[in-house]
């Protein structure tokens, strides 16, 4: 009998490519069902009237769904995943439309056998790069993950010790302003309330009160395609499953959209660090600050933006659970 399942990292081999995952096209009921989990306050991607002022398209992907929706497409390689170490340099490259037709391609570009330790299964990293197209064969997502995985057997190896800190670059600010170049910001500023980007400050910072639950986290790692067991089996996590990286990122953009209501998309990630687990049913509540800001030539500008999430016990404890940096266009 055939064991149906993801490779091992001692499997990989560098310049492997996996295409295999299915194109999904993006859907209004696909829209719908990833806001009831993750929640979505991002006016451009809810007000079809807005979309056409500003963007001259009349619906609009939420970013969190395409992001989610390419990093699931990856999952094919990383099925026995035990954490996701980092992303890196993520940049949309255009931002599709609800209709789209979206396609992931992942490459291995770093391997490396993590030391072992007595009585743990032995782990490897794969540092992945990953491009996602749409039907037109434009390119949409442009990032590297880092993955850590387990060995086949305790015989296994890694053949390979790769510097993964020269994996994957920082996209330019010309490549992080390029996907609004023909966008009206100032459409934007005449129709919705501020602050907008002239009333932003570096070093600003907001604390949002109250938390937002973690809920339906495997119907959302089955919406986006995403099959790492350790989103679904609770033995493949060592007894409690664990919620997708995505799931926590896409409330953190919610709270986000809280503390900057006419923020208009996000364009890419600097860094996205999960410094903590996250298991259905946390409480999550986020600290957003501004790092830093550049006006674009046309009006608005691109705001760095840091936001820090804890995870709030029944007791009240807080503990940390994600550091995520990047980059959002206001006008």
């Amino acid at each position: 009998m055939t064991a149906v399942r993801g490779p091992y990292v001692d499997e990989l081999r560098i310049g492997q490519v996996f295409d295999e995952a299915p194109a999904l096209t993006l859907t209004d009921g696909l829209v719908a069902a990833h806001r009831a989990i993750v929640g979505n306050r991002l006016r451009i991607s809810l007000d079809q009237g807005l979309a056409v002022a500003v963007a001259g398209v009349p619906a609009l992907a939420p970013p969190a769904l395409v992001w989610d929706v390419s990093i699931g497409q990856s999952t094919t390689v990383t099925q026995h995943v035990k954490a996701n170490l980092f992303y890196r340099g993520l940049c949309f490259r255009r931002f599709p439309a609800v209709g789209d037709t979206l396609s992931t391609v992942t490459t291995v570009e770093g391997l490396r056998e993590n030391r072992r330790r007595e009585g743990r299964t032995p782990t490897g990293v794969a540092a992945l790069h990953i491009i996602t197209t749409d039907q037109a064969g434009r390119t949409v997502l442009d990032y590297w993950r880092c993955a850590m995985l387990p060995l086949s057997s305790a015989d296994a190896w890694v053949e390979r010790q790769d510097d993964l800190d020269s994996v994957g670059r920082t996209p330019s600010r010309a490549e992080l302003g390029a996907p609004v170049a023909g966008w009206k910001l100032a459409a934007f500023r005449e129709r919705v309330p501020g602050p907008h980007f002239a009333d932003l400050e570096p070093g600003a910072s907001w604390t949002v009160e109250g938390c937002d639950v973690v809920s339906s986290a495997p119907e959302l790692a089955r919406l986006t395609g995403n099959l790492a067991a350790v989103h679904h089996d609770a033995a493949a996590a060592g007894g409690r499953r664990l919620v997708y990286g995505g799931h926590t990122i896409g409330l953190a953009l919610h709270q986000v959209t809280r503390t900057l209501p006419a923020l208009v998309t996000v364009t890419g990630w600097d860094g996205c660090d999960h410094v903590g687990p996250v298991h259905e049913n946390d409480a999550l509540a986020a600290t957003v600050s501004v790092t830093g800001l550049e006006p674009l030539p046309g009006g608005g500008g691109l705001a760095d933006l840091r936001c820090l999430v804890d995870s709030h016990g029944p007791g009240g404890d807080a503990r940390p659970v994600l550091d995520w940096r990047f980059t959002a266009v206001l006008a």
